[in-house]
């Protein structure tokens, strides 16, 4: 059987949780963030869980996380 090839840009953009679900760390919290708003850049820090619909495609694009 062939090795599956994963794709290593979102392996290395996501974490997995124990119940199986995925992480991601919103973007915007970079630079130019003195017009952004306190409530704002304290949401962006938290680490987002990805959508269901989404979850499908990346365990087919890392099929060994």
């Amino acid at each position: 059987m062939i090795k599956i090839k994963t794709i290593k840009a979102i392996k290395k953009r996501t974490i997995k949780t124990y119940s199986g679900k995925f992480k991601y760390k919103s973007s915007n919290l970079n630079h130019i963030l003195t017009k952004k708003k306190r409530k704002r850049k304290r949401k962006l820090k938290n680490k987002k869980i990805i959508n269901k619909n989404n979850i499908k495609i990346i365990k087919k694009i890392n099929p060994y996380l």
